[in-house]
């Protein structure tokens, strides 16, 4: 799996509770969730990417 890809998602999903361009993460909790999400999805590989990362930015903002 390509991390750039996921790194993308993780913005991209980021964007939609943040209006601004600047990520409300650092760049250690970005490599972080990277992981999570790469791990997660090596251990279920039908999950689909998408609710992937969209559930781990979810429990990211929410703890």
């Amino acid at each position: 799996m390509d991390k750039k890809l996921v790194v993308k998602m993780i913005k991209n999903c980021f964007r939609q509770y943040y209006e601004t361009d600047s990520l409300p993460v650092s760049e250690q909790d970005l490599t972080k969730l990277t992981n999570r999400i790469l791990e997660w999805k090596k251990g279920e590989p039908t999950v689909d990417l998408y609710e992937v990362v969209n559930d781990v930015v979810y429990e990211f903002l929410t703890n």
